[in-house]
């Protein structure tokens, strides 16, 4: 499975605070399945002051490391950069730290609301990053207050062609009954992209890849499960998905 969103890096936002943490993180990855982990550090001006040149440096230690600890996880970079008016400034100073390129050609931003409202003025946010060439993969949006009331407010983004990713613990009910039924009807509705672990340590926060894959298949059926894991993923950050294990069995 590709994992677009985790928290791998130490001492740079509120995942792993030591290296030691952050190994332990990226090995539970490879236990969950997961083959490829983007790593993606809050980009929140005012409190995780990370940028694209800084992720990168921090990027290039631990990858270091994953090699060195002879973990089988590819690896790469962006980061879960929040909705805020910075965020422009950051993408004139080359700052942004991207997914990659869609199948579209457009760079794609894990970008984030606030936990408990839809900012005003969203969409036209929205639309500036998509004129400049800046597709939008919203995060975890089953898990903003507001629209686990009313989640028909997502349609209005879907609709301008930002990306959906949910979390997978939302799925299994890691962050409660509201957050998985809204989950569940923006799954219904067709506008989700991708699932992505989120993971931030071994406690409560551990990726749930394997959980999450599970329940689709048996809601939804294998293609889909396969789609919202490696297919979709894959597609928003300009990867080769994996083969299926049949077919590199074969080879």
């Amino acid at each position: 499975m590709i994992d677009l969103h985790c928290h791998l890096l130490p001492g740079i936002d509120d995942g792993p605070p030591t290296l030691q943490a952050a190994l332990a993180l990226a090995q539970a990855c490879v236990d969950d399945g997961i083959t490829h982990a983007v790593a993606t550090p809050h980009v929140f001006p005012g409190r995780f002051e990370n940028r694209a040149s800084s992720i990168e440096d921090a990027f290039a230690a631990f990858q270091a490391a994953v090699s060195s600890a002879g973990l089988p996880l590819q690896l790469g970079w962006a980061g879960e950069v929040r909705l805020t008016p910075e965020v422009l400034d950051l993408l004139d100073r080359d700052e942004l730290p991207f997914l990659g390129r869609s199948t579209t050609g457009q760079r794609t931003l894990l970008l984030e609301m606030p936990d408990g409202q839809v900012p005003l003025g969203s969409q036209r946010f929205v639309e500036l990053l998509l004129q400049r060439g800046v597709r939008p993969v919203l995060a975890h949006p089953e898990r903003n207050r507001a629209l686990m009331d009313q989640p028909q407010r997502l349609a209005p983004f879907v609709a301008q062609g930002c990306a959906v990713q949910l979390t997978a613990g939302s799925l299994v009910g890691g962050f409660g009954s509201r957050a998985q039924q809204a989950a569940e009807t923006m799954l219904e509705a067709g506008w989700v992209h991708a699932i992505a672990s989120d993971a931030h340590n071994l406690a409560g926060r551990r990726p749930r890849m394997r959980e999450a894959a599970a329940w689709l298949q048996q809601h939804y059926g294998p293609e889909v499960a396969h789609r919202l894991t490696v297919t979709g993923p894959a597609a928003l950050c300009g990867l080769s998905p994996p083969a299926p294990v049949a077919q590199r069995a074969a080879a």
